[in-house]
This record gives structure tokens, sequence and C-alpha cells, in this order.
């Protein structure tokens, strides 16, 4: 088959399953509707798969044109094609945005088994997988902009599935205001693109940045260098889509939607989109030092920033929320140092133990009967051992155990390591920026291996702190039904009560029978492993966790990177961090292993050998955890600063300039005292001739005196 019917297939076949899944399931029934998306998930995976596999192996020749499929705008001169770019960077997107999104798909069959509403679910799922697809393959700003604007309006709608449930429904909105902040910036540098190249087309804009070096943009009396300027305001952009620091407060908050989603759109696809931006727009990140210094500075506060928060966080979505948000900032401070390709690869590998851990974290909710507190769970791995190994493996990739200098290693191993060797090269090289983000790294490293094995050992392992009767002194119907990750007024799905063998048409009918005969709330007898439908999909990532970083290590970072790259990536002729990041100190190449086995240790004392102490710290409180328990206390920052200061400010306009100065010179002042003059002054016109009489007499008289006087 074509690469250009490949790459035809890959986009559309989500949309077509997301209209046919979203629009006729009425008409060809909820299970063939939700077969269609998931069949065309997988069919676009098997073709993305094509593709990359084809380009890795040189097998299959990406063309070096945009396939153009319409016009789709065409105003006043201006005219953008719908495109499909086909390079290094489209292809590995496709097959992570493919891939993981079909076994979100396979996986949401078990675990929405519940939902009443499953055909929707899909729909919205597949509609935000093509949304993304048509991001990563744009040719152009605009089809771009089309992409990233869907994302966020699938994801708007993913968030806030259980519409019924407030805290869904404020954290949909939530994602919603944030990334407008960062998408007002993105399309300001969208605007200063158009403004100093005239065109849109990526091949057109790259092509003129050395003609256009010395451009200016006017803001008044400022003037700004073009180029910095177009890559400081398209990061803004990138800042709200992948929740770095000051535009990450939606992101934990995302969690309020179904797990399938925060797998989908909040680890593996929608938050990598602001990554892929750099790495594709590199030719004008080459040239924007200024930009790029301040990338990698806030890459790294924000992968600090998010290491520190997940320390002291109990909800298990929300502990592998705040990581995604430091390793997110680990992706952008590579990016900064123009380690582009170790970007893109901790991003591809992010993608697979990310999924994992979340899908991981969401089989341990269903076995849980919907908790998600790591305090009431404790002993878990002796009843779900699949998940606890997938989670293990998730646990081992993501804090990148590995053995230097060798192929053996998980997934985070490798590609971790490689932006924490290059920005040390950078370093080297005379960056202090990056210096000062290499120590930062690690820091963060260490901390990524202490709250991840805490995550392991409080849910694992030590003694239960749930009772197989689903109460361990607290109301667990009213939890499950108000704090649980199903909180959306249905009982925990009978597929947890069943063997993991049974099909979930079976769970689906003994849920059914339970909810018929009783009160919508069973017995629960303690943790279970999930269906088959929820289990395949933590074999295949937890496979993708072990092999991705051993397999494409060469390719991605290695001495084959710049033939895998070609021209998608572009590195200035002085920036040869791929070849000096071999030329570092020994000791670098174990400092991540090290940190890591200093994690580990830690959350070995607090939280296996003295069980019991990290959650007397905890309860003893203090200014440092409840500096972090609160995620330093940005949420209460921007309530006090924008939402108090925006009602502050509405009611002075309101009270003071509307009621008082507007209403009391205006209806209350000035013409409140003429209408009560008039009513006054209306009362001498009574209607009765002696009246009128009366007074032309009295005025007769008084005329007639005042001319005497004047006579006189």
């Amino acid at each position: 088959m074509p690469v250009e019917t490949l790459a035809f297939v890959v986009v559309f076949a989500p949309l077509l399953g997301a209209i046919i899944c979203g629009l006729f399931n009425r008409f060809i029934g909820e299970k063939p509707a939700m077969m269609v998306a998931t069949g065309g998930l997988f069919v676009a995976a098997a073709a993305a798969a094509t593709i990359f596999i084809g380009h890795w192996t040189h097998t299959l020749h990406l063309p070096d044109e945009p396939i153009r499929l319409f016009r789709w705008i065409d105003v006043a001169g201006f005219t953008s094609y719908w495109s499909i770019r086909l390079d290094a960077i489209s292809a590995v997107m496709m097959i992570v945005v493919t891939s993981v999104s079909a076994l979100v798909h396979l996986y949401s069959w078990g675990y929405m088994a519940e939902d009443p509403h499953k055909p929707r679910f899909f729909a919205y799922l597949s509609l935000f997988t093509f949304a993304m697809l048509s991001l990563v393959t744009a040719a152009d700003f605009m089809q771009l902009f089309f992409g990233w604007e869907g994302v966020g309006l699938a994801s708007y709608l993913l968030i806030g599935f259980w519409y019924k449930k407030r805290s869904a429904n404020d954290a949909q909105i939530k994602a919603f205001v944030v990334n407008r902040v960062g998408d007002f910036g993105f399309a300001l540098g969208i605007f200063a693109v158009f403004h100093v190249f005239g065109t849109l087309e990526f091949a057109e804009v790259f092509a003129q940045l050395d003609a256009k070096a010395g451009a200016v943009l006017q803001a008044g009396s400022w003037s700004f260098p073009a180029i910095e300027a177009i890559a400081f305001l398209l990061f803004v952009g990138a800042m709200g889509k992948s929740a770095q620091f000051f535009l990450h407060t939606w992101l934990p908050d995302a969690m309020e939607g179904p797990t399938p989603v925060s797998a989908l759109i909040h680890a593996a696809t929608m938050v990598t989109a602001g990554v892929v931006l750099v790495c594709l727009c590199s030719p004008i990140y080459e040239r924007a030092p200024g930009a790029s210094g301040f990338i990698t500075i806030l890459g790294a506060v924000t992968a600090l920033f998010a290491a520190t928060v997940g320390l002291a966080q109990n909800d298990i979505k929300r502990v592998i929320a705040y990581s995604t948000c430091s390793q997110l900032g680990f992706m952008f401070f590579a990016a900064g140092i123009g380690a582009y390709q170790a970007a893109m690869f901790h991003l591809f590998t992010h993608a697979f133990f990310k999924a994992l851990l979340f899908l991981g974290a969401g089989s341990v909710i269903h076995g849980m009967h919907h908790e998600q507190d790591m305090r009431r769970m404790g002993a878990v791995a002796k009843y779900m051992p699949l998940t606890y190994g997938a989670m293990l493996i998730g646990t081992l990739a993501i804090t990148g155990v590995g053995i230097p200098h060798t192929p053996v290693g998980f997934a985070g191993f490798f590609s971790k390591d490689a932006i924490i060797e290059s920005t040390y090269a950078a370093g080297m090289n005379g960056s202090g920026v990056a210096f000062a983000a290499f120590w930062i790294a690690l820091i963060a490293a260490t901390l990524t291996s202490f709250y991840s094995w805490r995550l392991a050992f409080m849910t694992f392992h030590g003694t239960a702190k749930w009772t197989a009767d689903g109460h361990d002194g607290h109301d667990d119907h009213a939890h499950a039904h108000g704090a649980g990750d199903h909180a959306h007024g249905h009982a925990a799905p009978a597929a947890a009560t069943v063997p993991v063998v049974t099909g979930t048409g079976d769970a689906a009918a003994a849920h059914a029978t339970d909810a018929a005969g009783g009160d919508g709330h069973h017995a629960w007898h303690g943790p279970h492993e999930s269906p088959l439908t929820m289990m395949i999909p933590l074999a295949l990532l937890a496979l993708g966790a072990v092999l991705a970083g051993t397999v494409f290590y060469d390719a991605f970072v290695g001495h084959h990177a710049k033939e895998f790259w070609g021209s998608a990536i572009y590195n200035a002729p002085d920036n040869n961090l791929l070849k000096d990041k071999y030329e570092i100190p020994g000791w670098v190449f174990w400092a991540p292993a090290g940190v890591m086995v200093i994690g580990l240790l830690a959350a070995l004392y607090f939280y296996l050998f003295n069980e019991g102490l990290g959650k007397k710290i905890a309860d003893r409180g203090g200014l440092l955890h409840g500096f972090l328990y609160n995620k330093w206390y940005f949420d209460e920052l921007y309530d006090f600063v924008f939402v108090k200061g925006a009602r502050a400010l509405g009611d002075l306009f309101w009270k003071v300039g509307d009621q008082k100065i507007i209403d009391g010179l205006g209806p209350n002042g000035i013409a409140a005292t003429l209408g009560a003059a008039t009513k006054r002054l209306v009362k001498i016109q009574t209607g009765y001739v002696y009246h009128y009489a009366f007074l032309m007499l009295i005025a007769a008289v008084a005329l007639g005196a005042y001319i005497l006087m004047r006579g006189a």
C-alpha cells in the first residue's frame, strides 16, 4: 500500500469511527458502534506502525513534500491546504498516538462496562485522536492550530464526561480557561509568523529564517527581535498545553475524568503537543537563544516543582499526574538546550510507561471498589498480581533502572539519561543555564524515584488498610460515589467480581442483575484483578516500557540519530550535543543510577521497613508538608489574585462606578431631583377654572404693583 494511502488511513480512520460511534450508535447498536471506533484505531495503529517501522528500517521512503489533500481555507488571498506532513517527527507521533489510543479504547471496554453512555465516550476518544493526528501531521501553523484547539475541545468533553459530578465540571472549565491563556500567546505567535514571513507553511517559514534574522516587531514604542518574539509566543502556547510552571494547574484536576482519559490525554498525547511544537520549530529555536534559555529554565523549574508536590499527594492518580508534569519539564529543558532528539526520545518512551502507570492505577481503582486514596490501600499485590507486575514495570521504567554503558535497562533509563547527559554536555560547552538544569535534573530524578516507589509500597505492600466488606471506618458507599473515579451514580462494575477470563458482556449482565435486585451497592469481597480487556493493554504497554529504550536508543539519540531524524529536526552547526554527550566524565553516566537508588532506599525506609513513619510525618504537618501538600499554594494564589481579584474589580465598577457615581449622579441624583420637582409642579395644574382665574388675578395685581413701583 502506498505511503500516502497509509497516512490517509492513520489520520481519518479515527474520525470515521468517531462519526459512526457518536451519531449512528442508535441505529447500529451500542456494541457495534464501539467496535467500529475501536477497530478504526487498531487499523490506524497498524498503518502508523507500517510507516514508522518502514522509516526506521529504511524500507519505506517518506515523501519530501507534504501530501496536500484539499484547500480548506481561501480568504482574501490567504490559502491553507489540509495536508499530511510525513517526516520522522510525524512518524514517531503517529505510532505513539494511535497505539496508545487503540489500547485505551480496548481498556475502556472493561473499565467503562457499567456506564450507560459508552458510545459517547468512545466517540470522544476517537475525536480526540483525530484532532491530535491533525496536529502532528500539519504542514502549516493553521492546520496545527486546528488540531491544537481540537484536542482542547475533546479534552474538555472527556474531562467533564461525568457531567453530573460537580468536581468534573469544575475541572473541565479550569482546563479550558488555563489553556485559553496559553492559546492566546500561541495565536499571537502565529499572527507574528504571518506578519514577518507572509506565509504559515513550515517549509517556507524555515527557508526565510536567515533572510529575516534582523527583522523586528514593533509594539508601540517597543521593538523586539522578530524571531525571538515568535519563539517566545509559540512557547507560551506550549506552556498551557503541556502544563508547564505557572500554567500547570489544570493538569492534576483533569484527573476527575475517567482513568482511560488520563492515560490518553494527560500522559501520552495532548500534553506532549507543546514538546512536538518546539522540536518541530527547531529551526526557529536554534536562532532564538533567549527563548531557548527561557525554555530551559522553565522546564527545569517545572521538573523540580512537580516532583516535590508528588511527594505529598495521596490520590494515586494525582501522584502520577504530577509525575507527568515533571517528566514534561525534562523534555522541555532538553529541547531548550538543543537536544531535541533526546526530548522526542523521552516523549516516545514516556508515552508507554506513563500510559501503563495510569491504566495500572485504573485497574487498582477498579479492583479496590473505586478507592483512590493510597492511605486506604496496602497489601494489594497478593490479590492483584498481574496489575502489580505491570505497575512494577512502569515504576522501574519511570525511575530509570538500568546499567550504564550496557543495553540493559528499562525505557526511562535510556531516554531520561540521554537528557541528563546532554544537559551536562551543554554545560561543558559554556551554558550556565544548562549546567544549573543538570543539577536540578538530578534532584528531580531523586524525588521521582522516591515518590514512584512510595506509590508502589503504599499501594501494593505493607499491611492492608481495607477490610473485605468494603468498610474501614469511613462510609465506603459515599466515598465510592462521591470521590472515586467512577463517582457518577453507579455501583461498582460486576466485572470486578468475575474471573479475569470472563468477557465484559457477562460482567455487564451480572451488574444489571445486581442493580435490579438491590440498591445499586453490593458487598465488596476485597481487591480483584480486572477483566481481560483491561489486562491486555497493560501487558502490551509493559512490553513497550521494557523494550522501547533498548530497541530505539541508537536511532533516536545514538550514532544513527541524524540519519533517523533527517531534516525533521534542525541542529545549528555549533550544536554537537549528539556527539558531545559521549565525551562527558564517567561519573555523569552513573549519577542518574545513583540518585535512583537513593530515592528507592528512602522510600523503603519510610514506607516499607518503617511502615507508618511517613503517615506520622504527614499527620504532624508542618510548614514544608503543608507547602507541598497544597501544591505550593498555586490554586490559592490564583484564586486570590484572579478569581477574587476579578470579583473585587467587578464590585468596584459595579458598586462604586455604576451605583454610586453613574446612578448617584444620574438616575439617583439630578434625574431624581428633577423628577421630584416635576411631581410638585404638576400639582399646580388642578383643572378648576376659578383656580386659573385667581392666578390670573394675582398675576395682574403683581404686574400692576411692579409697574407702579417702577414708575415711582
